[in-house]
């Protein structure tokens, strides 16, 4: 008789993080139940091993196509961007703040991509005067903001245009391309943006800017987009008359969250990338091109769990709830109330591994019934003073989540590296 594969949550931690012989989940060699009484819940935690183990994977498998960098959004803290600069990776920045976190970070300002659909003068005059290395347009009152900061500071910007391409290009959970939308010039544009960024003498248009979807989990899909992209690529050099120095295809990478995901078969993208790399060969103005893929939650969700402490266990009308000190101000994406359409339940496990399990509602202390953390966990019999983690939270957790609602405290945030425990943010008051 076949065995039954096993759940996610425990193929997740097989692959990430390990359980002693006491049963205790241990992140990056330390027992959480240690971190947590040292640092206090709820808390995150990041594993730098697992950050680079997952960056180290990426890069072999697009070796020879593309570079990788990384996107700040998934996870700011200049800590973690830290792990990824002595990688070898340069910042995706979407703020000016986020700017000042990778240059913190060691990251060198040449090695800072500036995406996002909404960039403000002051965001632009910040990273212009930084010295940043690129700027991705993505719209016409923001290209003429860039030329004048760029006059400003009597310098000459290098810019990529971000284009919104047709459906033949989208993919992903999250559609980004394909449909109407606030990111970049639309596909139909494209002549007419080519043409309005040369016409000004302060810009220097040396790429293209792709993200067609997010949280693609087939290979298929990604070398589609990437395809795309180069095509794109093409059809600017053409216009401009001279080669392309940077083709970002964007991150869109994707993590398993929920039962039934499968995981991103790496071998899969790097046997498809043959036909990509012969595309690049033959354009002699595409062939000089950095390419640049710069995902975030790929690279930081799995080497990070957000722990909270059970503070009551309840039974109402036949159902178990557990109450915990964690929950959607600190990490909104596990409430489901991040962009999810259908709420489903990131994978939740109990530190100490009890014996049996039933689901339950995991909730937070929130006085709202969006306060939840998983719906059905199938979890131990907990008690107040246990802990559970929810795991894939190293991107898209803290701030993300809206953390001044009914002000309860920061939590910390940890990196565990070589056996060692730092704390990346205090606990807040």
């Amino acid at each position: 008789m076949s065995q039954a594969a096993p759940d996610l949550a425990t193929t997740l931690i097989a692959e990430n993080f390990s359980r002693d012989a006491t049963g205790v989940l241990h992140v990056g060699g330390l027992p959480l139940t240690d971190l947590a009484r040292s640092y206090g819940t709820p808390l995150f935690v990041y594993d730098a091993d697992g950050l680079r183990r997952a960056y180290r994977a990426l890069r072999a498998a697009v070796a020879g196509f593309a570079e990788v960098d990384y996107s700040v959004k998934a996870n700011p803290n200049p800590a973690v961007i830290h792990v990824f600069h002595e990688e070898g990776a340069g910042a995706e920045i979407a703020s000016g703040a986020e700017f000042d976190a990778a240059v913190r970070a060691g990251v060198p300002p040449q090695r800072i991509l500036f995406a996002g659909p909404g960039k403000s003068a002051a965001d632009l005059d910040r990273v212009v005067g930084g010295g940043i290395g690129e700027i991705h347009l993505e719209n016409r009152e923001e290209l003429f903001r860039v030329a004048a900061a760029a006059e400003r500071h009597g310098t000459t910007v290098r810019v990529a245009l971000r284009i919104n391409p047709g459906a033949t290009a989208q993919g992903g959970a999250m559609r980004m391309g394909g449909k109407p939308s606030p990111f970049g010039f639309d596909e139909e544009e494209l002549s007419e943006a080519v043409a309005a960024v040369e016409r000004q003498p302060r810009l220097h248009l040396v790429g293209l800017h792709l993200f067609a979807g997010t949280q693609g989990l087939k290979a298929d899909t990604l070398l589609g987009q990437w395809a795309y992209g180069l095509e794109l690529a093409a059809q600017i050099a053409k216009k401009t008359g001279r080669p392309l120095e940077t083709i970002d295809l964007g991150g869109g990478l994707g993590i398993p969250y929920f039962s039934g995901d499968a995981t991103l078969d790496l071998g899969a993208l790097r046997d498809g990338l043959l036909p990509l790399i012969e595309t690049l060969r033959r354009n002699p103005m595409l062939a000089g091109a950095r390419v640049v893929l710069e995902p975030g939650r790929y690279l930081a969700g799995p080497a990070g769990v957000y722990v909270a402490r059970v503070l009551a266990v309840k039974h109402s009308r036949g159902s178990r709830f557990v109450i915990t000190d964690g929950g959607m101000h600190h990490h909104l994406a596990a409430s489901g109330n991040l962009g999810q359409i259908v709420k489903r339940d990131f994978p939740v496990v109990a530190v100490s591994d009890l014996d049996g399990a039933t689901p339950c509602t995991v909730s937070g202390p929130l006085c709202t019934p969006l306060d939840v953390l998983a719906r059905a966990a199938p979890l131990p019999e907990l008690s107040e003073g246990d802990l559970v983690a929810v795991l894939q939270s190293g991107a898209y957790g803290l701030t993300a989540s809206p953390t001044g609602f009914l002000s309860h405290p920061m939590p910390a945030e940890v990196l565990v590296e070589g056996g060692r425990a730092a704390v990346i943010r205090a606990r807040g008051d």
